[in-house]
């Protein structure tokens, strides 16, 4: 193996893998270093379709075959059967009381037929696929490697190992998570986000999870199977997660405030679970029959923000440098967001100002998603609020979306809209002060996805004409909107 390197990449997650290839697709050596071994367990699981546009702009943009059929749940099942994921079509929120039957619900389509819907991504078989990915792109990987900083500055960095190997790189790209690589060895400090609630989580993977619909029917007016999404169970305090894979697995977990914590001694693992379940009678029918398939792990602290996200001749990506919650499934186009500004940097060999504008850019996202789940915590034993305030996230995410499927990227510069001029001071007043009536106002220019129809809720349908009725709201022809229609695949 080679001693020097243009990029050094600690982390061989997706998010590593798919850095490290994108920079060895702009002409840098590259070497990806990690910790454990693949396969192995990772959470964050479920993918949304802002995230799948930009993974598929990032394998059309830097060539990357490989990673194209990933974006779509038929072209996946074609393509590469053999790497195991979930089907999904949509947000299910299902609403719940102590000691109750579940009492209501609300389900919000992301694609209109199964062919082009979302996936869950069994994380063992993803990470090793864009590992075996990167590594025929010409990246070298080290694993079962702990690693050291020798030296970290102006002249770049030496890295070594456990052996004594010394690594040299111009530039290292941290991807090994929260409180991951740089922030323990530089080391830095934590800023927490503003006013976000302190939360831990419990989770693992099951076999034998009973569907939703077999115990309790799929609603008459339901746009999707309720169990073939991202199935939330909300309740005060906090909320269970459900990801059903082809593979016979179902990912199911929980995340609480520290005060839900502490009452169901969460560190507790597996009684902690059959605790909660205890109180929730309507998913306790659900894990009736259900195993375990790993153990449980206990996150003693889920939300994380890193005091820096780059310095000299460094960068954290997103995830990296901070965490909010799994709840709406930010993690992966935040993630995504940021893999593409940092390949733009490298394609210009990380001058100063774009570095610091990625910091920026990263920090202000994290933010003003911890301020839209802190609000959505504060609510969840109000359900009908709760479900008001999920729309602004719908809103932005199809917003965004559809502006870029139509080349107007300049219409979404950042996630959840925060910066534009009109959505992001109204996001921010929905977050202090949250009202029915306010977020209609506020979703209402950015709303292509009929989500102000009150009359469908609890039920978003993903329909072409809405889209269609919605076009001059992203500076677009509705005939313009419908070829942009028949290129994401609806009929």
């Amino acid at each position: 193996m080679r001693a020097e390197f243009d990029i050094a990449v600690v982390g061989s997650g997706f998010a590593g893998s798919l850095i490290a290839m994108i920079a060895r697709q702009l002409g840098k050596s590259v070497i990806l270093i990690e910790r454990g071994a693949h396969p192995r367990f990772a959470i964050g699981e479920s993918s949304t379709p802002l995230a799948n546009l930009l993974l598929e702009e990032l394998a059309q943009r830097y060539d990357l075959p490989g990673v194209r059929p990933l974006c779509k749940w038929g072209a996946w099942q074609e393509s590469l059967p053999d790497v195991a994921c979930g089907l999904k079509r949509g947000f299910t929120f299902f609403q719940h009381t102590f000691g109750r039957a579940f009492s209501g619900e609300l389900l919000v389509a992301a694609s209109p037929r199964d062919a082009i819907a979302d996936t869950h991504w069994y994380r063992p078989d993803f990470d090793q696929h864009l590992l075996a990915q990167a590594r025929e792109t010409g990246v070298e990987y080290l694993d079962r490697t702990a690693l050291s900083i020798e030296a970290l500055g102006e002249n770049g960095a030496v890295l070594a190992t456990q052996s004594g190997t010394k690594i040299r790189a111009q530039f290292v790209i941290d991807a090994s998570g929260p409180r991951g690589f740089l922030h323990r060895a530089l080391p830095l400090s934590e800023s927490a986000f503003e006013n976000f609630p302190k939360t831990q989580a419990l989770f693992t993977h099951f076999r034998g999870v009973e569907k939703w619909e077999t115990l309790h029917g799929a609603p008459p007016r339901a746009p999707y199977p309720p169990d073939d999404a991202a199935v939330h169970h909300v309740f005060a305090g906090g909320w269970i997660w459900l990801l059903r894979f082809n593979n016979g697995l179902t990912s199911a977990g929980v995340a609480v405030t520290d005060e839900l914590a502490a009452e169901l001694a969460l560190h507790e693992g597996a009684s902690a679970w059959n605790r909660l379940l205890e109180r929730l009678p309507s998913v306790r029918a659900q894990f009736a029959a259900a195993i375990p398939a790993t153990p449980f792990i206990h996150q003693p602290r889920v939300a994380f923000r890193a005091s820096a996200a780059v310095g000299e001749n460094w960068a954290m990506l997103p995830a990296a440098a901070g965490v909010v919650d799994p709840l709406l499934s930010t993690g992966f186009p935040l993630t995504l967001l940021g893999i593409e500004r940092l390949a733009r940097i490298i394609a210009k060999d990380f001058p100063t100002n774009a570095l610091a504008e990625y910091e920026r850019q990263t920090f202000a996202e994290l933010d003003a998603t911890a301020a839209l789940i802190a609000t959505l915590y504060a609510n969840m034993h109000d359900f009908e609020t709760f479900s008001a305030l999920t729309l602004l996230y719908f809103a932005a995410a199809s917003f965004s979306e559809s502006a870029r499927r139509l080349n107007h990227p300049e219409l979404a510069r950042s996630f959840l809209l925060h910066d534009d001029p009109r959505f992001g001071p109204a996001l921010r007043e929905c977050c202090r002060a949250p009202s029915a009536t306010r977020i209609r106002e506020a979703i209402e220019p950015f709303d292509v996805a009929g989500l102000g129809k009150r009359e469908r809720h609890p039920y978003y349908p993903a329909l072409a004409e809405d889209f269609l009725e919605a076009a001059h709201k992203l500076s677009a022809t509705r005939d313009q909107a419908a070829r942009c229609l028949t290129h994401a695949g609806f009929h």
